[in-house]
């Protein structure tokens, strides 16, 4: 794995160590088990007296991804290629984010997450443990684009919901503990724990009995 070096020659070396643990050697040394895992920046200054990112142990982080300063992720971290986190997002363990996926900064990612490629997760996001979310997911956190000034508000996801391909939200929506959402529904509304999202714009019905049970990540 090839770091950008934005911290100066002398320090590079206790950079690795502090921000990838005792593994980094192995995480390394297998780099070829991955390809082309290069062109990875880690701690991009947003603004002065920012401080670089911690990460946990054992993480694994592919070519062309970028995550700046003020960012804490927790253990067994794994990202695609090209994935970008910005400021003031907090991460917890075991989680995925895939290739492509751009996290706008001071927002919150539960543990044993897992959130597929091309999703957008704006700033002012909260994702609680278990969360599923599927391909080209597309959240927002403004409810008048440009035309007003608006407090950015973006999705609560509950614990151990599920969302699907190519589906997209408004601002300031609730998806409750345990609800789905089905691939391309538009949501428009809370959608209550348990219940399922379907349709554009999605209509609320409840799930079925043999889906009504959390997620399982690990």
């Amino acid at each position: 794995m090839q770091l950008k070096n934005i911290l100066g020659s002398g320090n590079m070396a206790k950079f690795r160590s502090l921000f990838f643990g005792e593994n980094s050697p192995n995480v390394i040394e297998n780099s070829n088990s991955v390809s082309n895992n290069e062109n990875v920046t880690i701690g991009v200054e947003y603004k002065m007296r920012s401080k670089p990112p911690i990460l946990g142990k054992n993480p694994f982080i592919r070519s062309n991804s970028i995550i700046y300063n003020d960012v804490e992720i927790g253990n067994n971290f794994k990202t695609g290629h090209g994935v970008t986190i910005r400021e003031k997002t907090i991460i917890g363990d075991n989680v995925l984010i895939g290739t492509n996926t751009v996290i706008e900064g001071h927002s919150s990612v539960g543990n044993d997450v897992s959130i597929q490629s091309n999703v957008y997760i704006p700033t002012n996001t909260i994702i609680e443990d278990y969360v599923f979310i599927g391909p080209c997911a597309c959240f927002t956190n403004d409810k008048y684009p440009i035309r007003v000034d608006f407090d950015l508000k973006g999705p609560i996801i509950k614990k151990g919901a599920s969302i699907g391909a190519n589906s997209t939200f408004l601002s300031n929506i609730e998806i409750g503990e345990g609800a789905m959402v089905a691939a391309g529904a538009i949501v428009t509304m809370d959608v209550p724990e348990y219940f399922l999202a379907i349709g554009a714009p999605a209509r609320i019905k409840p799930l079925p009995k043999f889906l009504k049970k959390l997620n399982k990540i690990n």
